[in-house]
């Protein structure tokens, strides 16, 4: 088993306004992003470096003038071949006449996308977006029982959109299925970058924990499928529908035989009074927490079958305030279970 730490680490790293209480909360703000960005292409020649009030700014050939952003920023740097430190140093108008000199000339345009009056980010002409609406229009279509862990310590959230990417951590706390005598429920992370900053994909597994740091703890069947930004870039979105479909389907098949089972432990007897007591014992549950179960079977006026004591040594774990009771009695209840897989 493995302990998970990308959303711990996405839980340091963004601000509150980066954060979203509900997937339906970010799905409206990615889709007005969309709406609101524009892509604009332009031979390279045509973007011009100026300074406008003391800033730099980019005027996009009869488009206008527009602001930069700390990400399109550093594209346009990487664009010009010159180290976005060195340029930070320099004065605006030092600064622009240095990228006018340095930024390239080519046949080729450049894809610009600008959002209002701001550069979101600046690509050639391989690169092919996958808009984070898309991306969370499937989410919320496959994962519907699927929402956002608890709330982490610092008021994180799981759920993040910033200038540069996105970032989603997603569970079914209703989802706990038994895996080798261990219990487990579904989770995954998903993320994707509208301007470039990392790949889309995604990461299912099963897991026992989640702490306020957002570790997630012991997790198995650990999946992880990644694409670039290239052509081929839509197939992402067949493949993450696959693996979150992947996820639930497990979980039915598993809710399905615990059903089954749960049904058959109902109808399964133990016999009378002194029988069942005998089945207890071979399952060793101790005389004493084996004569309260039957006890309280009895008082309730019904039948002595599997379930029945089940269920009774359950809710005498819940009621015993020693550790080692509750503990002995889950631990029987389980075996006993077990009996009518």
């Amino acid at each position: 088993m493995v302990n998970l730490t990308q959303a711990s680490r996405e839980l340091f790293s963004r601000s509150p306004d980066e954060r979203f209480s509900s997937v339906e909360e970010l799905y409206q703000h990615c889709k007005l992003q969309r709406e609101g960005s524009t892509d604009r292409w332009q031979l390279p020649q045509s973007i011009r470096p100026a300074t406008n009030t003391e800033r730099l700014v980019l005027a996009l050939g009869s488009d206008g003038a527009f602001e930069m952003n700390d990400w399109s920023f550093t594209q346009l740097c990487q664009m010009a071949g010159v180290a976005k430190d060195t340029i930070n140093r320099l004065s605006p108008q030092t600064a622009c006449s240095a990228l006018l000199e340095t930024l390239p000339c080519a046949d080729k345009p450049v894809q610009i996308l600008t959002i209002d009056s701001s550069v979101r980010s600046i690509h050639g002409v391989s690169y092919t977006r996958l808009w984070n609406e898309n991306l969370l229009r499937m989410i919320r279509e496959v994962a519907t029982d699927f929402q956002p862990p608890p709330q982490g310590f610092n008021g994180a959230t799981g759920l993040y959109c910033g200038e540069q990417d996105l970032f989603c951590f997603l569970i079914d706390p209703t989802g706990w299925i038994d895996i080798e005598g261990q219990n487990f429920a579904p989770g995954f992370f998903v993320w994707n970058s509208e301007v470039g900053r990392r790949s889309i994909g995604i990461t299912t597994f099963w897991f026992q924990e989640c702490c306020q740091n957002h570790i997630v703890w012991n997790c198995e069947d650990v999946m992880t499928v990644t694409r670039k930004h290239t052509r081929s870039v839509g197939d992402a979105l067949t493949e993450i529908r696959l693996a979150i479909s992947t996820l639930v389907d497990r979980r039915d098949i598993a809710r399905d035989q615990f059903a089954s089972t749960i049904r058959k432990a109902m109808a399964e007897p133990t016999g009378d009074k002194e029988e069942t007591l005998h089945i207890l014992a071979d399952h060793g549950v101790n005389r004493q927490l084996a004569k309260r179960a039957v006890d309280q079977v009895a008082s309730q006026g019904q039948r002595f079958t599997i379930w029945s004591l089940v269920d009774a040594l359950t809710q005498l774990s819940r009621d015993s305030q020693y550790a080692a009771t509750r503990v002995e009695a889950d631990q029987r209840a389980s075996a006993l279970l077990a009996l009518a897989a």
